[in-house]
C-alpha cells in the first residue's frame, strides 16, 4: 500500500510538470507564438509586416520591384506582403487596398500611387492610424511620408529626348504620347522629353496632347487612331514618336509593326520586356530608357524598415535610368540590368 502511494504520487508531479512545459508562457503572461503567414516571431520578437502596393500588378515591371521587395525582406528579416489592382487604371481598387492594409494594422506601407491626388486621403489615413508610409516610382501630391524611392523621372524622358535629337539629327517632326491624367512618374517623363524638344528649334511637336491609356491594347487602339491622321503613302508624316511607360511602347510598336510603319519611323520609349528588347534587335526600336525596378523595390522596403527602425533615412532617393540602345544591348551590364525576375 505505502508503495501504491508513493507511486501514485509520482504520477500526479509529473503530470505537473509536463503541463507546465507545454505551456510555456513569458513574463507578461502570453502564450509564445508559433510562426505564421500573418506575424511569424523570431527570437520572442514578431516579424515587421510591410505592405507594398504596387500601380499594377501585370506589367513585367511592376514583377520586378516585386522581386527586389522580396530579397529586402529575406536580408531584413520581415513579412512582406504584395497586393495591388491588376491594371494600372485601377484607383479605386488601389484605395481599397491601402485601406485594407489599415484596418489590418500592417507596421508599414510600401506604395505606388495611381494618382498624385486621389491617394492622398487613405495615406493620410494611414499616418493617423500610425502606419508610416515610403513612397516609390510616382509622387504623391501634399504629403509628406517616410521618403521617395524613385527614378528621376524628368531625367529619364531628357535622356529620352537627347536620343530622338540625336536619331533625327535635330530636324524633323515628332509625336509625344501621354499615359494618362494624375500619373506623376510619366507626367514628368513627358514633360522631360518636351523640355529637350523646346531647345531643339528645328524639330516640331505635332502631337503632345494624346493619352493612350493604361493597357497595351488601349494602347494599341488609340495609338492607331492618332496615326491614322498622319498617314502619306506607305508611311507616316512623322519622323519620331515617344511613348512614357511600358503599356504605351508596347502598345505603339504594335501599332507600327501592324501597318508596316516600324523602323521607318524613329521610335523611343520607356521600359523594358523580353518582346520590347527583341523589337530593338529587329531596329524597330530605337531606344528605350529602362529604370532599374529591383533597386526600386528593395530600397523602398529597406528605407521604409530602417525608419521604423529609428535609423535616419533621406527624404529622396534616386534609383538610377539607363538608356538602352540597339549599339549597347548586348553588353553584359545592359543584360544584367533587364534580366527577366526568377
Amino acid at each position: 500500500m505505502r508503495n501504491f502511494t508513493k507511486c501514485a504520487t509520482l504520477l500526479v508531479a509529473m503530470s505537473v510538470i509536463g503541463w507546465g512545459c507545454g505551456n510555456s508562457s513569458d513574463s507578461s503572461g502570453e502564450k509564445e507564438a508559433t510562426p505564421s503567414s500573418s506575424g511569424a516571431k523570431t527570437d520572442g520578437k514578431a516579424k515587421l509586416r510591410i505592405a507594398v502596393i504596387p500601380k499594377g500588378t501585370s506589367h513585367e515591371f511592376w514583377k520586378s520591384v516585386h522581386a527586389g521587395a522580396d530579397d529586402a525582406g529575406k536580408e531584413l528579416g520581415v513579412e512582406i506582403i504584395w497586393k495591388g489592382p491588376l491594371l494600372e487604371n485601377d484607383r479605386d481598387k488601389q484605395i481599397d487596398v491601402v485601406d485594407q492594409f489599415v484596418t489590418e494594422k500592417v507596421n508599414g506601407i510600401v506604395l505606388a500611387p495611381l494618382d498624385d491626388k486621389a491617394l492622398k486621403r487613405p495615406v493620410e489615413a494611414a499616418q493617423k492610424a500610425g502606419i508610416p508610409v515610403d513612397i516609390i516610382d510616382s509622387a504623391l501630391q501634399e504629403v509628406k511620408t517616410v521618403s521617395f524611392v524613385a527614378t528621376d523621372n524628368r531625367k529619364g524622358g531628357q535622356m529620352a529626348g537627347d536620343q530622338m535629337v540625336k536619331l533625327l539629327g535635330g530636324k524633323g517632326s515628332v509625336i509625344c504620347f501621354r499615359l494618362m491624367a494624375g500619373s506623376a512618374s510619366t507626367t514628368e517623363r513627358e514633360e522631360g522629353f518636351l523640355d529637350v524638344m523646346k531647345k531643339n528649334p528645328g524639330i516640331k511637336v505635332v502631337s503632345d496632347n494624346q493619352f493612350l491609356g493604361a493597357t497595351a491594347d488601349d494602347a494599341q487602339k488609340n495609338s492607331e487612331n492618332v496615326l491614322a491622321a498622319f498617314k502619306k503613302g506607305d508611311g507616316l508624316s512623322v519622323d519620331g514618336i515617344f511613348a512614357p511607360n511600358e503599356s504605351t511602347t508596347f502598345g505603339t510598336l504594335r501599332t507600327l509593326q501592324d501597318a508596316k510603319w516600324a523602323g521607318k519611323v524613329k521610335f523611343v520609349g520607356f521600359d523594358s520586356t523580353e518582346k520590347l528588347i527583341e523589337a530593338m534587335k529587329a531596329k524597330s526600336i530605337h531606344g528605350l530608357v529602362v529604370q532599374n525596378p529591383h533597386n526600386m523595390g528593395y530600397l523602398g522596403v529597406k528605407t521604409l524598415v530602417q525608419s521604423i527602425r529609428g535609423e535616419k533615412v533621406e527624404s529622396k532617393i534616386d534609383t538610377g535610368a539607363t538608356l538602352i540602345t540597339p549599339e549597347n544591348v548586348d553588353s553584359p551590364e545592359i543584360k544584367k540590368l533587364i534580366a527577366s525576375p526568377k
